[in-house]
């Protein structure tokens, strides 16, 4: 997770390949089996030491055992490339963008990365950030005991930056999950995860704010701390002192792309509530307004005739959405909803987040110096594309690759009677070292002559397969692993 000058850094995935570069709080390296832990039982609330100072010896040892480091294996190929906004290269949140997205070379070697992540039931379910699993072809979840286990990741949601995997396990070790809504700024925290790969480090630091937004664009309302986190610390838990997990660790401030005191959690709330849709409906569902909305400053609420700054101020209203069939209008300043007041814009988009599209939702609008009740019913936010959790290469079947049958003039050119061409590149094949461009000649000593040839001849391998390949002007056998 990385962002910039300051730059952000997502708390989660640190690409091999670009070590030093991408601060994401997280990110990739291995694999492993295991067998079961027991059930974690509830965790004592920190004592007081002496120089009034909380002790968390008991918060760590309690939920040490239910956070997990999540190694990840991708292809660059298919890693995550989204362009970055159109702004200055000076302006300072260009590095917060270019960080937080991460610069990744643009071919096809295997990319290694790692973040954190915790249990939340003991027979397996797993959340972390969603962009420390995004375009992942192998998730290995590794337990504080060193088991390991192969993870299937069941969606992802990048509006919040939350995914949801699950292990085949029993009988886990699982945190208590808290209420972020009750943490007060100033509220000691403490969190857990593996930075730069070193698992179940533990730190501390305090709430410093609660519902920011940051600019990338995010509807949530992040829990801001002054808590080190730094690159493979994404997606792991803020505890309370009470041992209960009120956040998700997701990015950080930085100059450096490293800790300088501003860090970024996402509510546990959020957290939750795109668990419980994933695992119940394979997707996540959100609310909307169509409504574009600011901050209201001093100055805009005495224009406006408020008593003091408080609400969140219409800018614009998408046409035909919610908002504007209701009758909302620009200028409107949303100061309730549902019966609960918004202090600022960033408790808004939250909100509506959680209602059901069609669900009605009853707004307390100031319009020209009065107060008024308008009832909208409720959009659906743009449908994320919910990641599913096989193999992105699977569409290309067991090997990974995306292949054609040679032209007549190639097969004259390479002084070839038969073989099919490698397109594209990923899963096992990536992995194996087999590039665009290599030309498939024989499986296990099976001739290959065309796309069915090859697919019959993966199909009957076992967990490994002997490939022929030319490569220019030489050919080499390649041994691949299929799982």
């Amino acid at each position: 997770m990385t962002r910039k000058p300051l730059k952000m850094t997502v708390a989660a995935m640190t690409i091999a390949a670009a070590l030093g570069g991408a601060y994401s709080l997280g990110q990739i390296p291995a694999l492993s089996t295991a067998h079961a832990a027991p059930a974690a039982v509830a965790t004592p609330a920190a004592v007081v030491a002496p120089a009034g100072l909380p002790d968390m010896r008991s918060i760590v040892a309690g939920n040490a055992p239910a956070v997990v480091n999540i190694s990840v294996t991708a292809n660059r190929r298919t890693a995550n490339q989204p362009d970055l906004p159109q702004m200055d290269p000076n302006d300072p949140f260009y590095q917060f963008f270019r960080r937080f997205r991460g610069q990744m070379p643009r071919d096809n070697t295997p990319l290694q990365g790692q973040g954190s992540g915790f249990i939340v039931s003991a027979d397996g379910t797993v959340l972390t950030n969603a962009h420390v699993v995004d375009g992942a072809e192998e998730v290995t979840v590794k337990l504080n005991d060193k088991r390991e286990y192969k993870a299937k990741v069941l969606g992802l949601d990048k509006a919040s930056d939350v995914a949801v995997l699950k292990i085949d396990a029993r009988n886990l070790p699982t945190v208590r999950i808290g209420s972020s809504a009750q943490t007060a700024v100033g509220e000691w925290v403490l969190a857990i995860g593996s930075p730069f790969g070193f698992e179940s480090s533990a730190s501390a630091g305090i709430v410093s704010a609660k519902s920011r937004n940051l600019p990338d664009g995010s509807y949530v309302p992040f829990i801001q701390t002054d808590v080190a986190v730094n690159p493979g610390n994404s997606g792991g838990p803020l505890f309370n002192m009470n041992g209960e997990v009120i956040g998700i660790n997701s990015q950080i401030y930085s100059r450096s792309g490293g800790y300088q005191g501003l860090s970024f959690a996402i509510p546990i709330e959020v957290a939750m509530n795109v668990e419980k849709q994933i695992v119940t409906n394979g997707k996540v569902q959100r609310g909307k307004l169509g409504v574009v909305i600011q901050d209201v400053n001093q100055a805009l609420a005495e224009s406006f005739g408020l008593a003091k700054p408080a609400g969140a101020l219409v800018s614009s209203v998408e046409k035909g959405g919610p908002a504007a069939k209701a009758g909302l209008e620009p200028g409107d300043v949303i100061l309730g909803l549902n019966g609960k007041a918004i202090a600022n814009t960033g408790e808004l988009p939250a909100a509506v987040a959680t209602m059901t599209p069609g669900e009605t939702a009853r707004l307390d609008v100031w319009r020209r110096g009065a107060t008024r009740s308008i009832e909208v019913k409720v959009g659906s936010f743009a449908e994320e594309k919910v990641a599913v959790a096989d193999n992105p290469a699977a569409d290309q079947g067991r090997l990974g690759v995306t292949v054609r049958p040679l032209t007549p003039d190639e097969r004259r050119q390479a002084d070839l009677k038969a073989g099919v061409i490698v397109e594209q590149s990923g899963g096992a094949a990536a992995r194996a070292g087999i590039q665009p461009g290599d030309v498939i000649l024989s499986v296990n000593g099976q001739a290959i002559a065309d796309v069915e040839q090859l697919r019959g001849a993966i199909a009957k391998s076992g967990k490994k397969a002997a490939i022929l390949v030319e490569r220019g002007d030489s050919r080499l056998f390649v041994p691949v692993d299929l799982g």
